[in-house]
Formats: structure tokens, sequence, C-alpha cells
């Protein structure tokens, strides 16, 4: 895959109806399943249902859509967030291994392969750190400033649209909310 985006090619509109519908025929609403098994086993808990089934949906809907967009704009999820990390660090767009691994959710040697890749696409390069004598860091080329700075702004103005039908105020509990419920299940 190419890690330039492609001219031609425009940031896909929200799914269509026939492409990924919420409840497509057959597809039961949350609340069903919930009464569902409550009829059919009432000494469970059926609480989850009606609020995990749309989360697991709606992520699903919108992982699909992420791939799709970031085929469209040429560049693959990991080295998006790879120069995204970089990018979001400020001058001089340069961190250490250590430091990207801190801030991304892979590992060590999964950082390392994506720097390698980044790295032989021209993205990045690595030089000794200007923060320790014994790291390596891991800078931005202006390709890489190119291609990120493109990349993340047709991407979150595409999520944007997606997320359109919420107001400030409902972005914002529902920001609050989702926050809250990460952290509990990140705590565990």
């Amino acid at each position: 895959m190419s890690n330039q985006p492609a001219s031609n090619q425009t940031v896909p509109d929200r799914p269509g109806a026939d492409e990924y519908p919420l409840d497509p025929p057959g597809r039961q609403p949350a609340a069903e399943i919930a009464a569902a098994w409550r009829r059919e086993l009432p000494d469970l808990p059926t609480g989850s249902i009606e609020v995990i089934t749309p989360l697991w949906r709606v992520a699903k809907i919108l992982a699909d859509d992420r791939r799709r967009t970031l085929a469209a704009l040429g560049v693959d999820a990991s080295t998006l967030d790879l120069l995204s990390v970089i990018r979001r660090a400020g001058p001089p767009y340069e961190l250490t291994t250590r430091e990207i691994t801190a801030r991304t959710l892979v590992t060590a040697g999964a950082v390392s392969q994506r720097i390698a890749r980044a790295e032989e696409s021209g993205l990045v390069e690595r030089a000794p750190s200007a923060a320790s004598r014994r790291a390596v860091g891991v800078r931005l080329t202006a390709a890489g400033h190119a291609l990120i700075e493109g990349a993340v702004g047709r991407l979150l103005e595409h999520e944007d649209d997606l997320i359109s039908s919420l107001d400030e105020a409902e972005r914002t509990a529902l920001s609050a909310l989702l926050t809250r419920l990460e952290n509990a299940l990140t705590g565990r």
C-alpha cells in the first residue's frame, strides 16, 4: 500500500444504508434482545445488553469506516498511529523509541517494526536522540510531515461529519461517559 494519499481518491461519505446500516433487516434492537433474555432467563442480569450491544455495533461501523477512509487516504492505521504520535509531540517532532512505545498501545517490538517500515518509506529518520546519549530519536521527515498533516486533516473532518447528529452537549456527555467506562475497564 502506498504511503502517499491517492490524489484521485476521496474520503468516503458515511456508509449508505445498503453498506452498514445500524439496523439492517433481521437485526434486533438491543432492547428487544435484552427483553428476550429477561423472558428466557429471568435470573440473569441483562442491563449490559442495552449498553454493550450498541457500543459494539457502533465500534464495528466506525472501525470499518476508518479502514476504508485510511485506504482512500493512502495510509495504514499503524503508520498513521506512529506519525501522529510523533507529530503531536511538537517541535522538533522527534521522540525516542521508548517514548513512542509509552504513548501507543503496542509493544516495543511492534513499534520497532512500524519505525522500520516508515523509515523505509522515507517518512521518518533515526538519529541519536537529543534527550539522551544512549537513546535513538525518531524524527518526521518532510514527507512524513506532509503525509500526516494531510491525512489527519481529512480524517478528522470526515469523522466530525460521522458524529454530526450529536450536538455539542451530547458529544461532551458521551465523551465523559465513555472516558469513565474506559477508565473503569482499564483499571481492572
